[in-house]
């Protein structure tokens, strides 16, 4: 059996704008829905992507820093938004490696792309598997980026942390397992 989502599109009654933010704003919608009608409230985001750079040891990258919504430092993927227009995912995948790591990649892999919390926010995030990397000119960094913390893991050290609820990025999650997951196929391939 295949499973996939499908698209439903039910008659938007109004859409607004109740709170225009610095990165994202958060829209009020009134939808027809069965025999009523709901609203609902969610950041109208504009997407992102993250980026899996795999060693040829088999090490991920994991970036820690500070996420004031969690009030945490978490280990992350490198990652950013889809904020420049018409820039592509790759693209902006190669970029923000480059921005947050200071590493160029010379082999990429889509992953996998998944809507992040499609109860809260339209959030969708392009994961790629980046490898033959090297290390291009450091970025200067701001903010929370200021402090990034960057450590080369073990793969199944990082998807171990995932299952054994260490880490709880859903990002990081999703990158781990499905690059975990490729590199079995190619494995498999290989015999």
């Amino acid at each position: 059996m295949t499973l996939h989502d499908e698209p439903f599109e039910p008659e938007v009654l109004s859409s607004d704008i109740a709170f225009h933010g610095a990165v994202w704003d958060v829209r009020d919608d009134r939808v027809r829905y069965g025999d009523g009608e709901i609203r609902r409230q969610y950041v109208a985001h504009t997407g992102a992507v993250a980026v899996i750079a795999l060693d040829e040891d088999e090490r991920v990258l994991l970036i820690q820093q500070y996420r004031h919504p969690i009030r945490h430092r978490d280990w992350e993927l490198p990652a950013g938004l889809l904020d420049v227009a018409g820039e592509e995912p790759m693209h902006a995948a190669r970029r923000e490696l480059a921005e947050e790591a200071d590493i160029h990649a010379e082999h990429w892999e889509h992953l996998v792309s998944a809507w992040t919390t499609p109860g809260g926010n339209d959030e969708m995030i392009h994961i790629y598997l980046a490898t033959g990397l090297s290390e291009a000119d450091a970025h200067d960094r701001l903010d929370e980026e200021a402090d990034i913390r960057v450590e080369w893991v073990p793969l199944a050290v990082a998807a171990d942390g995932v299952l054994g609820g260490r880490l709880h990025n859903g990002i990081l999650a999703i990158g781990v397992l499905a690059a975990e997951r490729r590199l079995r196929d190619l494995r498999r391939e290989e015999r």
